[in-house]
């Protein structure tokens, strides 16, 4: 197998037969590291009382507001202002929507390119908090022209239930790893539009269909290309990890795919890891955290699954010279110690296309993590056919409960 990839990865796109581009290996994580210009973004967060999207003579800044790039994370003063470098690789700013207050124009920006400063203002809105509250967890649509009205369905439960808000933890679009640029855009633009339509906030976080390109042996698409990888992710959906923070919970949207030359793998990066202890040292200590994220942080399915060894989706892969699991995050221990001294309330992923409860007893409670069912359909797991559906959670106090399934797919009835 790895002879396979080493093929792969050096022959095949070194050089294609034809009249098709040559497309050479470059590192697009080392190509960034090269830059060493950096640029200052500032501007103010206000609240937007008249709901127009700017600020407005009388309308006042909201102080103690996060504001970040994905590395730097800066807080607005006393009069909304904040001022933030960013690194040369940022191409988002986003806030941290604080709790009480909601984003109703939109909770990130793109950081332009060739400009040394750039102003960006964040209008927020307040609203009206509540100890209990509802949130639907759903995961893996898929979104094609075939698999869009299942999200449409998705949609219709939205309306009918009214959660505060919706987490889709990744792979949202049919497929952006292995085809060009023009299908790729279409599933985003497909899926931008549907969720555009939704009466609630839906939050969303990448999974391993939306990195653009890189299994360059079929999609064709050099490192070079603009929205290469994660930028394409970027461009339509905003920052890939950011959190937010409704009734005293602190919600982290986490980026849990990694990449390494062609194959995704489960893995927090570093950077994102120092960006998840900035941003949590703005929290109060003690602040119940749930996280959502695609390549879930812990999960038996894969056992269920059964070992495999054939491609696209190896059950293992070497990383560096090491060995480990692809579908559950590597470094999970690591992410639990830079949740201290929070509380990890629950632990939400998807890419498994099954609903997943793990409970881990500990010293002071438990560890949950739960996956959630497929969008796009029902699957087989263990010999058996798992439901698609979709995950209702009630939240009191801060305390969220273990959660009702939801399916997609009326059981079909008994046979006379």
């Amino acid at each position: 197998m790895n002879q396979r990839r080493n093929w792969q990865a050096r022959i095949l796109i070194a050089a294609v037969a034809g009249s098709l581009p040559i497309i050479s290996h470059v590192d697009p994580r080392a190509a960034e590291a090269q830059k060493v210009e950096t640029r200052v973004v500032r501007g103010v967060v206000f609240d937007d009382a008249d709901a127009n999207g700017k600020r407005d003579a009388g309308e006042r800044g909201v102080a103690g507001v996060a504001v970040s790039d994905q590395y730097t994370v800066a807080m607005s003063g006393a009069d909304g202002a904040y001022s933030l470098t960013a690194t040369a690789e940022a191409d988002v700013v986003f806030v941290s929507v604080p709790d009480g207050w909601a984003a109703p124009g939109g909770f990130w920006r793109a950081v332009e390119e060739g400009k040394s400063e750039q102003q960006v203002d964040f209008a927020l809105r307040q609203q009206a908090a509540s100890k209990e509250f509802t949130f639907i967890h759903a995961s893996d649509p898929h979104v094609s022209a075939q698999s869009l009205p299942r999200l449409q369905r998705v949609r219709e439960i939205v309306e009918r239930l009214r959660p505060a808000f919706v987490l889709i933890t990744g792979d949202l679009v049919r497929d952006a790893l292995r085809v060009q640029e023009p299908e790729a855009r279409g599933y985003y633009e497909m899926l931008a539009a549907e969720l555009a339509r939704f009466a609630v906030p839906v939050w969303t976080v990448p999974g391993n269909h939306e990195i653009f390109g890189i299994e360059r042996h079929k999609s064709l698409v050099s490192p070079q290309h603009p929205l290469y990888g994660k930028k394409m992710y970027r461009h339509y959906r905003g920052p890939d990890y950011y959190s937010f923070t409704y009734s005293g919970v602190r919600f982290v949207g986490l980026d849990t795919i990694d990449v390494d030359d062609l194959w995704y793998y489960g893995h927090i990066d570093a950077a994102q890891m120092e960006w998840l202890k900035r941003d949590l040292a703005t929290a109060a200590p003690g602040t119940r955290v749930v996280t959502f994220n695609h390549i879930p942080l812990a999960s038996a399915v894969d056992v269920l699954h059964g070992y495999t060894e054939e491609e696209p989706a190896p059950s293992l892969i070497r990383i560096k010279g090491k060995m480990q699991y692809r579908h559950v995050v590597s470094n999970t221990e690591e992410l639990l110690a830079a949740l201290q001294p929070h509380k990890l309330e629950i632990a939400l992923g998807g890419h498994m296309h099954t609903r997943e409860s793990l409970v881990y007893p500990i010293a002071n409670g438990t560890l949950r993590f739960h996956q959630a069912a497929a969008i796009v359909g029902p699957t087989s797991v263990g010999g058996v056919s798992a439901p698609s559906g979709v995950t209702l959670y009630r939240v009191r106090d801060g305390k969220v409960d273990d959660g009702t399934f939801i399916p997609l797919d009326e059981p079909a009835p008994a046979k006379p």
